[in-house]
């Protein structure tokens, strides 16, 4: 998840989708995941990418700046929609026709 720039690795500032944690079981028999009791974990990105819902595993040291990214995506998404609505209603008060006084 980390890119790079100028070879150093750094977390993107934004990333769209969820960071949410796996739990499933691995399929051998003999595993502690058999009996349900203790599943596997594992941290990933949930992203939608044309139509398909597509997961992004991320290494522990990757969870704490992928967690932040995604929530700065959120924020800035909310912004972008509260000023996109904002001009919205202010072309749709300028286009109104004005009634004329009798």
């Amino acid at each position: 998840m980390f890119i790079k720039v100028n070879d150093q690795p750094r977390a993107p500032r934004y990333l769209r989708g969820s960071a949410v944690v796996n739990r499933r079981r691995c399929g051998k028999p003999t595993c502690r995941c058999a009996t349900g009791a203790a599943l596997h974990e594992t941290t990933v990105l949930s992203y939608s990418e044309a139509g398909r819902t597509k997961f992004l595993p991320l290494r522990p040291e990757q969870v704490a700046a992928g967690r932040a990214a995604v929530g700065r995506y959120r924020a800035a998404q909310a912004a972008l929609e509260e000023k996109a609505n904002a001009a919205l209603a202010g072309l749709v008060e300028v286009s109104r026709p004005k009634s004329r006084p009798a």
